[in-house]
């Protein structure tokens, strides 16, 4: 291939590893939103979280696959215990003070952490030791290949647990229609709990991977949150397939004008993208056009 082309294909398959955790993150966003109809802004800190939980039991001398467990194990049970004490309390209520308590609940997230880990960014290694493959000139990273191929895994656990099983029914009933869930017998409660679980495994299994590339600092959930909210506008808003689309394609867009155009500008082209979505095309790109009357 021409040296044109390798530049490309390089630049695509970076992005399409960076879009994949904002996907990732961005699933989590869409799945809490079907299911209690209030937007989780903690959702990114569930990937900070995940990284530094990596940390720490790699500090204390745990190997790495069984840090991996106990540290998606420790996300699972924080998920419900964020949903036990930031959404169920609130749960009829409308939806802006819930929208509060998790922004309450990110600060009080970011703020402990930075208590016990201190401000210094945390190194991780890669999960292979090895650096990577070249096919044609280019070069893949195997930290990246893990990203794209974790992502591809739990994508398909997705759709078989969704569609497949009566459990994911269940959990779609529950964000179709509440009520309608608890006349048939489904324990709406514990679906949402099941949600909230399963979104923050999805945000340490982000942060677990992105970490060996951008470091664990407390600031890293906050930039993925906003770009994977962004993904899930851009995408179409609740839409699981526009979630996955809307990360992948904020993730090539961001690397494509890091290459091409500014890179110390590169966190700009996401927001940029969502200017011009929200201009042009406000629904996403599955979103559908909703008309009131007045």
């Amino acid at each position: 291939m021409t040296d044109f082309w390798v530049t490309n294909f390089q630049v695509l398959f970076s992005g399409l590893a960076l879009g994949s955790i904002y996907a990732l993150v961005a699933l989590g966003f869409v799945l809490i939103i079907r299911a209690t109809n209030v937007v989780n802004f903690a959702q990114g800190d569930f990937a900070m979280l995940g990284g530094f939980a990596m940390v720490a039991f790699l500090a204390a001398g745990l190997p790495y696959w069984l840090a991996i467990i106990m540290a998606l194990v420790m996300m699972g049970v924080f998920g419900i215990i964020f949903n036990l004490g930031v959404y169920y309390p609130l749960r009829n209520r409308s939806y802006l003070p819930v929208i509060i308590s998790t922004l309450g609940a990110s600060i009080f997230m970011q703020n402990t952490v930075l208590y016990i880990f201190g401000p210094q960014p945390k190194p991780m290694e890669k999960v292979f030791a090895t650096q990577g493959i070249n096919v044609g000139g280019v070069f893949m990273d195997t930290q990246y290949l893990t990203i794209l191929g974790v992502t591809a895994i739990a994508l398909l656990f997705q759709y078989v647990l969704f569609e497949k099983t009566l459990l994911g029914k269940k959990l779609q009933a529950t964000s179709q229609d509440k009520d309608m869930a608890r006349l048939v017998g489904i324990p709406v409660a514990w679906m949402i709990a099941f949600t909230f679980c399963y979104s923050a495994v999805l945000g340490g299994v982000a942060g677990i991977l992105v970490s060996p590339v951008l470091f664990v600092s407390i600031g890293m959930g906050s930039i993925i949150a906003l770009k994977a909210f962004s993904a899930t506008i851009i995408g179409g808003f609740g839409d699981v397939t526009g979630a996955i689309v809307g990360g992948l394609l904020l993730g090539v867009v961001e690397a494509f004008g890091a290459q091409y155009i500014s890179v110390p500008y590169k966190d700009a082209f996401a927001f940029l993208l969502l200017f011009i979505f929200l201009l042009l095309r406000p629904q996403g790109i599955f979103g559908e056009k909703v008309s009131e009357k007045a």
